[in-house]
């Protein structure tokens, strides 16, 4: 069986991914811009249930073309999973940007030039839903406005790199597939030691220091999901070309709401869990529409509740 190179091998969802192809038998390459981490990453594959012997890990950077020649060498199918992803949005929002369109670019060309026949990319509901929209409902076929006023710059460049990785596959592509995942807001049980994953914010509400929810509305991912929904795009040969949302199924959700969940299924672990939110205007709670990836790739997300009690259950096993 043929390698599959996965980029961003010790990150949130990479990890993930990676188990779930060792577990399915295929052989991964993956990628990680420090070998020193290679044990670490090994370790949590074993206790994810994956056998790490069919892993081959390789040096690169998405900010250096180094490496990437020897990461896609005899690869015909890659997952690009490695995105910068920012503690706090930057002043500068080029400092985000460009990294997010020229990593992306830089790992498409590479995967050309080595002959891969599809790529299947991580990009966000962020690119999909950011810019304001009558009655707030969303499919694959909306699009953020990157010059929306107030936009910040992650959502920004994630709407430049998808762009930019779609233009690029038509333009110069050289008959190379391209399938992108959209995932809302991810969460769910951690692999590695990843201090900039979304599970941090459950552990804000843990421990005390979100004292007052945000008021936003927003999906919910499973980081699991979003492993699953990934391999099911690399495999499905009707995939090429298509966006694929990946949502739990329900209405979104508060961030209140995930705390009234704490509350309910863990008791006295989630005491601190804050009880208000801030004050404001509600905006309109967004429909967010995972029928694609349900019909068309048998994608059976787990239900938001599960999601949030297993990140709760692993951050304080951490």
């Amino acid at each position: 069986m043929s390698t599959t190179l996965v980029t961003g091998g010790t990150g949130y969802v990479g990890s993930w991914l990676i188990a779930g192809l060792l577990r399915a038998g295929r052989p991964v390459r993956a990628t990680v811009r420090s070998l020193e981490r290679e044990p670490a990453l090994r370790e949590a594959l074993r206790a994810a249930g994956a056998d790490d012997s069919g892993l081959e890990l390789v040096a690169a950077d998405l900010s250096a073309d180094a490496g990437w020649a020897a990461a896609v060498e005899g690869i015909s199918l890659v997952h690009h999973v490695a995105s910068p992803m920012p503690l706090v949005q930057p002043d500068d929002p080029e400092e985000l940007i460009g990294p997010a369109r020229d990593g992306t670019l830089r790992v498409l060309r590479a995967a050309r030039d080595a002959g891969a026949r599809r790529v299947v990319l991580t990009s966000s509901f962020a690119a999909i839903g950011y810019s304001p929209k009558a009655g707030a409902e969303f499919t694959e076929d909306d699009w953020t406005d990157p010059d929306t006023p107030g936009l910040a710059p992650y959502p920004r460049s994630k709407a430049i790199a998808e762009r930019a990785a779609w233009d690029f596959v038509a333009r110069e592509g050289g008959g190379m597939e391209l399938v992108t995942v959209n995932p809302t807001f991810i969460l769910g049980p951690g692999l590695t030691a990843d201090g900039r994953s979304s599970p941090q914010l459950i552990r804000m509400m843990l421990d005390g220091s979100m004292p007052v929810a945000p008021r936003q509305r927003f999906g919910l991912a499973d980081v699991r999901d979003v492993a699953d929904l990934h391999m099911r795009a690399m495999d499905a040969p009707h995939a090429a070309g298509k966006r694929y949302l990946c949502v739990a199924d329900g209405p979104t959700i508060s961030y209140l709401e995930v705390a009234r969940v704490l509350r309910d299924k863990l008791g006295a672990a989630a005491d601190k869990a804050p009880t208000e939110e801030a004050p404001g205007e509600d905006r309109p709670r967004p429909i967010i529409h995972n029928d694609r990836a349900r019909e068309e790739l048998g994608f059976r997300p787990r239900p938001a509740e599960t999601t949030i009690v297993d990140t709760a259950e692993a951050v304080l096993r951490a």
